[in-house]
């Protein structure tokens, strides 16, 4: 048994030396993770910031220019032309210097005050649907809240419910605040893959791989010895990203790192069998790095990492089962965000152990015949 451990960290140290020995691979290793953290966390965002848009008033009533400044004076959106009636409007959207055109009904005050419906047309630019969705939902609040205001300015009765909405978890509702925490999984399970699936092929390339062969290594050894190394910088990596998702983005910490570095450690014990899968398989370096791809692309776009699993055909969840990175950015969601305990997570918890408890012996067994 200790004579089985010191063979395992003389393995590892070697793996160590070997990612860590040229410069460039420590800088290659530390810095990708940070610039993509900060390169998701700007531009990967579904939030509205600046909408331009073109006017159309053809009531010019003191309503309808207080509902103007009310858009105006928001912060969001952004008067790029005046019109005199819609039909000028097509220039704009065509050319997409407007996302919208709003259109104001020429009895706008005159129905506004008599409690009637008051209809304000918007026109979207629908070629990018989720822009012109969420534009299209922040002129509607914007409207409502107006409604509310004039009626009760003019000492009219006011609407008899109003809704008052929040937001758990995310009270400003910024896309970042989902983004981030899922890279925690998301970029970690895709450079301990490719280190895992590169380890066995550097071997065969350098020439070594054939020394293993008379070493008193047995595959198990060899299988752990490649797979810590790996582990570790999948975890220093993943330290990296939620320090800047904490200090740089500021997003909020609500529940417990022992919880989240447990789900990280199963998540990266499934990653690394599936890594040590494909590192038996592959021949050099350019096919393990070919091939991890090759699978990362289906693991990425099923993990719920842009678009909800729900919202998949029926196949496609139930393939998402089998996928590790489904589980880990549900883990950091509800650690991250949400403060989740073990019991909560108990689900996700015990899939990432079944995921491991398959790959890691099948990699360990293609190991053995690939040794013997």
């Amino acid at each position: 048994m200790i004579e089985s451990l010191f063979r395992i960290l003389a393995l590892m140290r070697k793996e160590m030396l070997a990612m860590f020995k040229d410069p460039k691979s420590r800088v290659s290793l530390i810095l990708p993770p940070i610039l993509q953290c900060l390169i998701f966390g700007y531009a990967a965002t579904y939030d509205l910031n600046n909408v331009p848009y073109a006017l159309v008033d053809q009531d010019r009533s003191a309503a309808s220019q207080a509902l103007v400044a009310k858009l105006d004076g928001s912060r969001i959106f952004t008067r790029v032309a005046t019109l005199d009636q819609a039909a000028q409007a097509a220039p704009f959207i065509d050319n997409q210097q407007a996302v919208l055109v709003i259109v104001i009904d020429r009895d706008f005050q005159k129905n506004l005050s008599a409690g009637r419906q008051t209809p304000v047309q918007v026109i979207a630019d629908g070629r990018n649907s989720n822009t012109a969705g969420t534009a299209q939902g922040y002129v509607g609040t914007i409207l409502a809240a107006f409604g509310q205001e004039w009626r009760a300015s003019q000492g009219l009765p006011g609407a008899a419910v109003q809704v008052t909405t929040r937001a758990w978890y995310n009270p400003g509702l910024e896309t970042r605040w989902n983004m981030i925490p899922s890279l925690i999984g998301t970029i970690t399970m895709m450079m301990t893959m490719m280190l895992t699936a590169m380890s066995v092929a550097r071997e065969r390339e350098e020439g070594t791989f054939d020394q293993l062969l008379v070493t008193p290594f047995r595959p198990s050894e060899i299988m752990i010895g490649k797979a810590v190394p790996s582990m570790m910088v999948g975890v220093t990596q993943s330290t990296l990203i939620l320090l800047v998702a904490k200090f740089w983005f500021q997003i909020p910490f609500a529940g417990s790192y022992v919880i989240l570095y447990l789900g990280l450690v199963l998540f990266l014990a499934a990653a690394v069998g599936i890594g040590l899968f494909l590192s038996s398989i592959v021949g050099n370096m350019q096919q393990a790095m070919i091939l991890t791809f090759v699978v990362l692309m289906p693991f990425m776009l099923l993990s719920g990492l842009t678009a909800p699993i729900s919202n998949m055909p029926a196949a496609l969840q139930y393939f998402t089962l089998i996928n590790p990175l489904r589980y880990a950015i549900s883990i950091t969601h509800q650690v991250y965000l949400e403060g989740a305990g073990l019991a909560q997570l108990a689900p996700e918890m015990l899939a990432l152990v079944a995921i491991a408890a398959v790959t890691l012996p099948f990699a360990a067994w293609m190991f053995r015949n690939r040794l013997t």
